[in-house]
């Protein structure tokens, strides 16, 4: 049985409409979107369910995180198909606030975080984390969520979110959902939809590469020799381009030390690679165990 949620569009409305559930003690689970929903969304608004009495989800394409030449006039745009998705779900509250509403006129304020938004994609999107910290932090503000819950499909953004919620003593907790993936374990993304037939079928060699680089690298393998495999077979398999194979400290998101890794270090692998004008990233856990 579906339930219609709760359309907001401004700030003055989505605050009266929590007023009376904080007055209650609810706790307010939060999940920020882009829209053009799919199956890996809807398992964040079910873990954001889970763990408090109120669920909100924003869908709002965010400006400031896309540079010139890049997506933003033809990012699918589906919200009639979103609300009915997020229906399904029972989700209490969806909020779609304007540009205008998000970025009031004459806005001079951004948040940066420095460091880990000049890593990896912040290498080939410089601009890309600081519109995504700007837009979570106003959502943040405007939402005042007790949890909100985060895709790890997009790990660095995570982590990002979880350094400047720390550094700026947000009083809510981050939660990281495990990467929600296809039958041929491509990450689900609402940029998928741009892939043709032919791309589609080589797109799930991403996750394939990841998890034989992660075995290698659980084997004792080196990590320069196991990324310098992983890049070589993306391109033979058919992506034009590969921005980046990485192995990282799951935090910092710093290059680990040449070498095979030490038994029990904690590792990532994240990778970001074109498939004609389709830029896929994905991440998986790299860590040696034993």
């Amino acid at each position: 049985m579906t339930k219609s949620p709760r359309i907001v569009r401004t700030l003055a409305d989505l605050r009266a409409a929590l007023h009376p559930h904080r007055l209650a003690g609810e706790r307010i689970g939060f999940v920020p979107t882009m829209g053009a929903l799919h199956d890996g969304h809807m398992s964040l608004v079910q873990r954001a369910q889970a763990a408090c009495g109120i669920s909100v989800v924003s869908i709002f394409v965010n400006p400031t995180q896309f540079a010139p030449g890049e997506d933003l006039d033809v990012y699918p745009r589906t919200e009639a198909a979103d609300l009915a998705r997020l229906a399904e779900v029972g989700c209490d509250l969806v909020y779609l606030p304007s540009v205008g509403e998000m970025y009031p006129e004459g806005s001079r304020t951004d948040v940066r975080v420095n460091g880990l938004s000049d890593l990896l994609d912040g290498i080939h999107r410089p601009h890309f984390f600081y519109g995504v910290a700007t837009v979570v932090a106003r959502l943040f503000i405007h939402v005042q969520p007790d949890v909100a819950v985060f895709g790890e499909k997009d790990y660095q953004q995570l982590q990002v979110i979880r350094r400047m919620v720390r550094d700026l003593g947000f009083a809510i907790e981050i939660v990281g959902a495990p990467t929600w993936r296809d039958a041929d374990g491509l990450a689900q993304s609402s940029r998928n939809t741009y892939l043709d037939r032919e791309d589609r079928r080589t797109a799930g060699a991403i996750n394939q590469v990841l998890h034989r680089a992660a075995c290698r690298l659980a084997a004792g393998r080196s990590g320069e020799e196991v990324l310098r495999e992983a890049r070589a077979t993306l391109e033979r398999v058919g992506f034009e381009r590969v921005d980046y194979v990485a192995l990282v400290d799951p935090d910092s998101l710093e290059a680990l030390a040449p070498g095979p890794l030490q038994r029990g270090q904690a590792a990532r692998l994240l990778v970001a690679a074109w498939l004609g004008q389709t830029r896929l990233i994905d991440n998986m856990d790299g860590s040696r165990r034993v």
